[in-house]
């Protein structure tokens, strides 16, 4: 049986989330599949039957490696980690994977560092469809193999349920307060949403152990001083099965999803509330054009543009037709292009064609 290792530092938001719903789809194809996090982290709680190893001691990882034998390990982000691998003697194929670097200049920072290991420790590259990361890696890695398609959606276990109707729109919000998510521009939507809509309620969803402080002290300053406290329930590391209940009430609140993102690799929360029938509004953060076409299967404003916002929330939230038009196009969507039976046949057509590029060279050099 082939078997697979993923890494990232903690299962935590979208990485947990695809680690878990591709371990489950290659296993259905019958592939071992493990998971190596450095640190703990709240998402342990959504990982089932999947053997995960959670350690960061060199010793224990060393024999991890040498117990298991892996054929292939994809390390997502944390270069360290790769470097350490093949220190530990791991001489099989290790793809490189990135989901999503911050900003573009934080991106570029990254890649930039990244240069002279990513060339000497990894065969391949490992990102989804998302321009400004094709842009990064195709210029800074010409000579790397490389590989670009979405990620798995579970459209089998995730999906829309139906609820009692709440007697009030939501507005929901998905991330970490942090500078990238973009926290700011969901309060001052929902503030001027608020005044035209005062039954409304914003809902935010984040994992409260993973925070930028001071961006933390800012948000706690503005809730404050705008006195949106009595509208706003903050919810903290919702296991992942039940997400798909809070999105699906959302949906049949005749609310939405706020994504107010500066720059997104792919966009889990996005993809998961189309497929639970909420409908999204976003911006254009470049990784959730795969995801929302504008006025089919969602809407797309202008980053900082506050009156075109609250503009596209208003007819999502008083146009009956488009709504309802926007969430049936959202969820056939997301089944039809994003499933994880989709992400299971492309992963292993890069497998195999990184096993039969490591046997070539194994060749010419033998």
């Amino acid at each position: 049986m082939m078997k697979i290792l993923f890494t990232f530092y903690n299962p935590s938001g979208g990485m947990q989330t695809l680690n878990r719903v591709r371990c489950q789809a290659l296993y259905a194809r019958g592939v071992e599949c493990h998971l190596l996090y450095t640190h703990h982290g709240k998402g342990q709680q959504n990982i089932r039957n999947i053997q995960t190893h959670i350690t960061n001691s060199d010793d224990e990882i060393r024999a991890m490696l040498a117990r298991e034998a892996f054929d292939l390990i994809v390390v997502c982000t944390d270069i360290n980690l790769a470097e350490r691998i093949r220190e530990f003697g791991y001489k099989g194929a290790l793809v490189f994977e990135v989901q999503g670097l911050g900003t573009l200049d934080e991106a570029e920072q990254v890649v930039n560092n990244f240069t002279e290991r990513i060339y000497r420790l990894t065969d391949a590259l490992l990102y989804p469809e998302t321009t400004h990361l094709q842009a990064l890696f195709k210029g800074g890695f010409p000579t790397i193999p490389q590989y670009c398609f979405d990620d798995p959606i579970d459209c089998d276990q995730f999906g829309y349920t139906n609820y009692p109707a709440k007697s009030f729109p939501i507005l929901g919000w998905v991330g970490r307060i942090q500078t990238n998510k973009n926290w700011r521009e969901f309060l001052q939507i929902g503030q001027r949403l608020l005044a035209i809509h005062p039954e409304l309620y914003l809902w935010i969803f984040q994992d409260d152990t993973l925070f930028d402080p001071e961006q933390k002290e800012s948000f706690d300053q503005f809730v404050a001083e705008t006195g949106i406290s009595s509208r706003l329930i903050s919810y903290s590391n919702i296991p992942h099965e039940q997400m798909a209940d809070y999105m699906s009430i959302i949906g049949d609140s005749g609310g939405l999803l706020l994504s107010t993102s500066i720059l997104e690799g792919f966009g889990y929360a996005v993809a998961e509330a189309m497929l639970c029938r909420c409908p999204v509004l976003t911006t254009d953060s470049d990784g959730v054009r795969r995801l929302v076409i504008n006025n089919h299967t969602g809407k797309i404003y202008t980053r900082g543009q506050l009156d075109e916002a609250v503009n596209a929330a208003l007819s999502l939230m008083d146009d009956p037709a488009l709504r309802a038009r926007i969430r049936m196009n959202g969820e056939w969507h997301i089944r039809t292009n994003l499933s994880s039976e989709l992400y299971a046949d492309r992963f292993l057509q890069m497998y195999h064609q990184l096993m039969g590029r490591r046997i070539q060279i194994e060749r010419r050099w033998s």
